[in-house]
């Protein structure tokens, strides 16, 4: 089996890479509705969404940034047009969405979605022995099932 200078096996990276741009895709899907979310948010619950949204776009931008990284680590080559973000996006893009019970279950559900496509990676990535994206795909999981737990928590109280 041929290996990558990392010793990962060259046939199975790249099929990663192209996981890793699906997930990639998705995420700049979730960090634009965020910013969509953070701008037109309205109602009583404004300046704790704005903030909240605000901390959930920095941090989708670094993920954005670290995918990118892991990407180029294994040997490929991260997607970086609006064009490719769509053809892989399998999120819901938000559209006007001003009302905060909807802003929140969009996160909900866009994290459902990430997390479906983060295990998938990690379930390849351990196949592979690839620890870099293990370990990557182990700290996004994580967190986004805290933040989805805490946004249902939210979405709750405010029934």
């Amino acid at each position: 089996m041929k290996t990558n200078i990392l010793g990962l096996p060259v046939k199975e990276s790249a099929e990663m890479v192209t996981e890793l741009n699906v997930l990639l895709s998705n995420f700049q899907v979730y960090y634009q509705n965020l910013r969509g979310i953070h701008w037109n948010i309205r109602g009583k619950r404004f300046f704790e969404l704005h903030v909240k949204f605000e901390e959930l776009y920095n941090d989708a931008q670094l993920k954005v940034d670290m995918v990118a990284e892991r990407i180029l680590t294994i040997g490929g080559k991260p997607l970086h047009t609006f064009e490719d973000y769509i053809k892989h996006n399998k999120l819901k893009v938000g559209k006007d969405i001003s009302n905060d019970e909807k802003a929140v279950q969009l996160i909900i559900d866009s994290l459902s979605d990430l997390l479906k496509i983060e295990r998938s990676i990690l379930n390849k990535s351990d196949d592979i022995h690839d620890e870099g994206t293990n370990a990557l795909m182990s700290d996004f999981i994580a967190e986004q099932e805290k933040t989805v737990w805490m946004m249902r928590a939210w979405a709750e109280e405010s029934l």
